[in-house]
């Protein structure tokens, strides 16, 4: 058989020129698809290799845009508490406003910023975050003592509207005996006006005491006792919790007293002190226990 073949061609050489032909034009179709295919995979892999890449990407952008929320609400807390504290701290208007940017500049040229250093300035900045966070707590505690401290010193007059009829220091007997020193203030009253604590404190004395009368003390700590005396009628006993403006007693006249007047007395240390700085605001700060 493969004698007769060759026997055509030698035969008929212009047919077997159009096989050769035709078997080199199927080759070079063959290799062009492969070529294409080729190719087609390599754009396909490019493809799918962009496309993970864009997944990690916003991968990571949803994972900044979630530690940027966290670090949101850490500012929003510390901007709430540094405005409380402003507040407790008494500063002046405008000092410290929490609502405004920090002013902020710079000179030289700018470049874009890698993935690596944002993370790096995120955590740096959660960092930040935490100390300052520390430190306004530790600023709210002592700030909260302050006032806690503030509240249990004398601060206010015993007795609502009412006026000193007699200071403390020396002064003329009033029942005509001489000259005394007199111990406390003495504020006017109508009988029955409430008699109010000062400030907040535990009742430590609720009785009749010599020439006091019915009399209230009041222990507010840190070595501070208040005296309140003349009194007609006792609100509270032994014991007892009292705030600062809660009536502790009734305004009378009993004891040694000319008529109805709240006498107001304060101790410290165990020695009796002029109350009047107390109640103009100039009382010395409480010793840190």
């Amino acid at each position: 058989m493969g004698g007769s073949l060759c026997g055509k061609a030698l035969r008929n050489p212009g047919s077997a020129a159009a096989g050769l032909l035709v078997l080199g034009l199927g080759v070079g179709v063959g290799l062009n698809s492969l070529a294409t295919a080729s190719a087609q995979a390599r754009e396909q892999a490019k493809v799918a290799a962009s496309e993970q890449q864009l997944k990690q990407t916003q991968r990571e952008i949803n994972a900044m845009s979630a530690r940027l929320g966290e670090l949101q609400a850490q500012a929003n807390r510390l901007n709430a508490l540094g405005e409380r504290l402003a507040r407790s701290g008494e500063l002046e208007d405008g000092e410290f406003d929490f609502g405004k940017p920090v002013p902020q500049g710079g000179v030289g040229p700018t470049r874009d910023i890698s993935a690596e250093q944002l993370h790096h300035g995120l955590d740096r900045l959660d960092a930040e975050f935490a100390r300052s966070g520390e430190q306004l707590a530790v600023m709210e505690s002592l700030l909260f003592n302050r006032e806690l401290e503030r509240s249990l010193l004398p601060s206010r007059a015993p007795v609502a509207r009412s006026y000193i009829t007699s200071g403390f220091g020396g002064r003329a007997d009033p029942f005509g005996n001489g000259g005394q020193f007199h111990r406390g203030i003495d504020f006017n009253a109508n009988h029955g006006d409430p008699v109010l604590a000062v400030a907040d404190g535990v009742v430590s004395y609720a009785g009749t005491r010599g020439g006091y009368g019915m009399t209230i003390e009041v222990d507010h700590g840190n070595g501070y006792v208040t005296r309140l005396a003349h009194n007609s009628r006792l609100s509270v006993r032994v014991g007892d919790l009292v705030r600062t403006g809660q009536e502790v007693a009734k305004a009378g006249s009993t004891g040694r007293s000319t008529g109805v007047h709240v006498h107001f007395e304060v101790w410290k240390d165990g020695n009796v002190v002029n109350p009047r700085p107390f109640l103009e605001g100039d009382a010395p700060q409480l010793a840190r226990r």
